[in-house]
């Protein structure tokens, strides 16, 4: 959790931010200080005060959340800015409320300055200097551009290239320039303009300074393949810290480890530590630690109710049911009886139009049997990103992943010719377990096939020596069961209505309603988190993680730029040759 002081910290920068920034854009400031020494101090005026103050406001507002996670640039940064702030509004601009604050915050800082350890990237400061030059180049350009393409409007005789650079450099900074234009309205939009411009500048330099570190992914590490073998049977999600996007972070021990990946400054960890139970809270210690360092914040997605007491316990987090696991014994399961009527219909129909099944582990696949699986999954798949993070591999057909089965249904053509419909790749629980992973379907197909593939699999399980299996998991499933029972209060009804609305988008009522047809068991998963202000954070860090929200990311927006380009070139010099 965060403490208290960089909290206030973090309000009452921004506090003084805002300030600063109203009394520089405010349009009633009283006459000010400043304006009478003007003729003594060359250079000083209310335009210089005002847009010093706006600089200044800015630069706060941007600061305070760094100081609220504890960053030691963000200090560095902040101590300097309020005190130009007090100078400003005291002498500039007569506000000595807002002056003594900043003054009060500053020596406040300095005091704690041992509450602001927190690292940043360590390549931050130079790509922040490099945005800096070049995106401040870019916007002394587009200025010039702004600027000449008014030239027309500007008011008086004799402007000069000069005169217009001026213009740009101190609309940047949100200062009057030396042009005048024969339009208020002109003015104004010429002013915004700039002043956006360099808003953009010092925003996205900030950002760059004051950025999460990030840390190389090590999933795969043979250490914690070596935990998995001893360990693996405690939880289902244990497979997927092998990940290659996740960080293993292990306690001092080593008998315990935690794997994560960070998203957008949070730290997510997935499913319960893996390990010895004795050894998890000197990894949760690690872990907490790491956050600190780093001034990332913690989370766990889908931890069991075992290992969500231990992270509360240990971590002094918090606990939220996310929803259900669907595990389903195969040694009882059985396709006979009425609660399975609907299962067996469906199955025996698809069975009957000629399709079969096929178990088999991954290591007894040949290399082109693995391509055209991996072929098949991707262009079956709905979304351009591949999804999943806590509960997916993220690769099928490895070489070490020998132990993972894959069931695939084939479908006989007219010609004789048999042709992959749909598969499933299950990841090994255990020595006795697997756990769902990927499930696939062409989308011409008929209804059923996944139906299909689920039986086969519990079917084949105990000739493949499983015990259980582990099926999607269904979040919020506890709500849609008890929301729709006679009896349910208003509350729990409009929370059920909320989520069959939700499920538009996120499949949230499908899934339980698929993985209720095979009667599982089922075992409730969990999110830890600090405090309640964190969770918008999380879920947004868990939406990306999930690949539910894909950010642009510029540098790869260039390459596909440029190998559009290179692309169309290539095509033209080819029609060209024919010709």
């Amino acid at each position: 959790m965060k403490p208290r002081p960089a909290t206030v910290a973090g309000h009452t920068c921004l506090f003084i931010g805002l300030v600063d920034v109203a009394t520089a854009v405010s349009p009633h400031v009283r006459a000010s200080r400043i304006e009478r020494i003007a003729p003594y101090v060359p250079g000083l005026a209310d335009d210089v005060a005002r847009a010093t103050a706006l600089v200044v406001g800015v630069l706060l507002v941007l600061l305070a959340r760094g100081l609220w996670r504890r960053k030691r640039r963000a200090w560095e940064a902040a101590v300097g800015l309020l005190a130009v702030s007090a100078v400003v509004q005291g002498v500039g601009h007569h506000a000595f409320v807002a002056a003594a604050v900043a003054v009060l915050l500053c020596v406040g800082l300095v005091l704690l300055r041992g509450e602001f350890h927190a690292l940043s990237d360590p390549r931050g400061r130079t790509r922040a200097l490099g945005n800096l030059l070049l995106l401040g180049a870019i916007s002394v350009g587009l200025g010039l551009l702004i600027v000449g393409v008014r030239a027309d409007h500007e008011a008086g005789h004799g402007i000069t290239f000069a005169d217009r650079f001026r213009q740009v450099v101190h609309g940047l900074v949100g200062m009057a320039g030396p042009l005048t234009y024969d339009s208020d309205r002109i003015g104004d939009v010429v002013q915004v303009s700039l002043l956006a411009l360099g808003l953009l500048t010092a925003s996205t330099t900030v950002y760059l300074a004051l950025r999460p570190v990030r840390v190389a992914p090590t999933g795969g590490d043979a250490r914690l393949r070596t935990l998995l073998g001893q360990e693996g049977r405690r939880d289902s999600l244990g497979y997927f810290a092998l990940r290659r996007d996740k960080t293993v972070l292990f306690s001092a021990t080593g008998k315990a480890a935690i794997a994560y990946r960070v998203v957008s400054g949070v730290a997510l960890a997935g499913g319960d530590p893996i390990g010895d139970p004795e050894a998890w809270p000197g990894a949760i210690k690690e872990f907490l630690e790491q956050c600190a360092r780093y001034a990332w914040t913690p989370a766990v997605m889908g931890c069991s109710e075992r290992g969500g007491q231990v992270w509360v316990r240990e971590g002094g987090l918090r606990a939220m049911e996310l929803g259900d696991e669907a595990i389903v014994d195969c040694t009882e399961f059985s396709l006979r009886g009425r609660a399975m009527r609907n299962v067996r219909q469906m199955v025996n129909r698809i069975e009957r139009s000629g399709c079969s099944c096929r178990v088999r582990r991954v290591r007894d696949l040949t290399d082109e049997e693995k391509k055209q699986l991996r072929e098949a999954a991707a262009a079956w798949r709905g979304s351009a990103t591949e999804r999943g993070f806590s509960m997916a591999l993220g690769r099928f057909g490895d070489p070490a992943d020998g132990d993972c089965v894959v069931v695939t249904a084939h479908q006989t053509d007219a010609d004789g010719t048999q042709r992959v419909r749909a598969l499933l790749h299950f990841v090994p629980w255990g020595e006795d377990g697997l756990s769902l992973d990927l499930m696939r379907r062409d989308r011409t197909a008929e209804p059923g096939l996944n139906e299909l593939l689920i039986v086969a699999a519990l079917r084949a399980a105990p000739g493949l020596g499983i015990a259980r299996v582990s099926l999607n998991f269904a979040v919020f499933r506890a709500a849609l069961a008890r929301g729709e029972r006679l009896g349910a209060g208003p509350v729990l009804r409009w929370w059920r209505a909320l989520l069959v609305f939700l499920s538009r988008w996120f499949q949230i009522e499908s899934l339980y309603r698929f993985n209720a047809k095979f009667r599982p068991q089922w075992q409730p998963r969990f999110v830890v988190y600090p405090t309640a202000r964190d969770l918008p954070r999380i879920v947004w860090a868990c939406l990306q993680a999930e690949a539910f929200v894909v950010l642009p990311q510029p540098a790869e927006l260039l390459r596909q730029w440029v190998r559009g380009r290179a692309t169309k070139a290539s095509g033209k010099t080819a029609v060209t040759t024919a010709s």
